[in-house]
């Protein structure tokens, strides 16, 4: 599969796989020992556990400590708190998933101005540049997922019915491109279908929140949430409200991974690799640290590889 989305710039997006660290490489970072911090949005899910394992294995190969962890649990002022504190603490890069866009930007300005590398995942906060603000932006394919998510639902759905979906109430950029990659694919390919939309600020409401959006419109025969987490909360809330809807959602994390395989409401997953794009992040970051991540560089990586295809197991977004 081609990889159907852009960057938060309009970026064309590389196969993760062309990207490599030489042993010259691995030496010379050892050599280095850099220091770096992470600070995700969230620990506890599936998909940070594996981003996470990814990137640990690439920075304990080069030799470089990991000396902060920080888990913001889905709070932007406590993101921006934490962030603040690590740059006081000068780490050599900092590797960070924003939680939304307008609210964080101006701390995470001050990354790059400090002099700290700042390599994103899956999210640019408004008003940072690739190359100037940060270093590159490493993502899965979001808008291919909510396509694939959408395709998954169709044939669930009857004609001239209606379906959900449970959007994500921030100003993030991942979730928005599942959103909008959905809608357009049901708009394109199934014009008898109508979309309905809740949007859910916090996991704590989000199965209220579809409950009263299923209710409100008795037309829907199925729901897409933007990812797998709230997605479980849902369906226990259906469960426990004797509702049988399918649903399909973004991200493998291992009860909807269950769901899935029992014939649960799990019908369909639009699934990342976050191991890979955890040894991808790792690897930018090294090779960052080390002068090398140029831009003839990328503009090599971006060029088509002779008999070679590309998918959607997990793109950076370049300048």
């Amino acid at each position: 599969m081609d990889i159907k989305g852009l960057g938060p710039h309009g970026e064309s997006g590389a196969d993760l796989r062309r990207l490599q660290l030489s042993s010259a490489d691995i030496g010379e970072a050892r050599d280095k020992k850099f220091r770096i911090s992470i600070i995700l949005h969230s620990h506890s899910e599936e998909w940070s556990k594996q981003q996470l394992s990814g990137i640990m294995g690439v920075l304990g190969e080069c030799s470089a400590a990991v000396f902060d962890m920080v888990d913001c649990e889905f709070d932007v002022d406590r993101q921006i708190e934490q962030l603040e504190r690590l740059i006081a603490e000068k780490p050599d890069a900092i590797i960070s998933i924003p939680i939304g866009n307008v609210a964080v930007a101006q701390a995470y300005k001050k990354v790059e101005k400090a002099g700290i590398k700042l390599i994103l995942l899956e999210n640019a906060p408004t008003g940072l540049l690739p190359g100037t603000d940060y270093v590159s932006l490493v993502s899965a394919d979001n808008f291919g997922l909510g396509k694939i998510a959408a395709e998954l639902l169709s044939p669930y759905v009857p004609q001239n019915s209606a379906v959900g979906v449970l959007a994500y109430d921030m100003d993030f950029f991942a979730t928005n491109e599942r959103e909008i990659a959905f809608r357009k694919w049901f708009e394109t390919e199934r014009k008898d279908i109508t979309v309905k939309t809740s949007k859910f600020k916090s996991l704590n409401e989000v199965a209220n929140r579809a409950v009263t959006l299923i209710r409100a419109n008795p037309a829907i025969e199925g729901l897409f949430v933007v990812w797998d987490t709230p997605a479980m909360k849902i369906v226990e809330k259906l469960k426990n409200n004797n509702i049988n809807l399918p649903i399909t959602t973004v991200d493998l994390g291992k009860k909807a991974a269950i769901s899935l395989a029992n014939s649960g409401h799990i019908v369909g997953i639009g699934a990342q690799n976050p191991f890979a794009q955890g040894i991808a992040v790792a690897q930018i970051t090294i090779l960052s640290l080390l002068g090398h991540y140029s831009k003839q560089f990328l503009e090599q990586l971006t060029q088509p590889k002779a008999n070679s295809q590309q998918d959607d197991l997990g793109v950076f977004d370049i300048l």
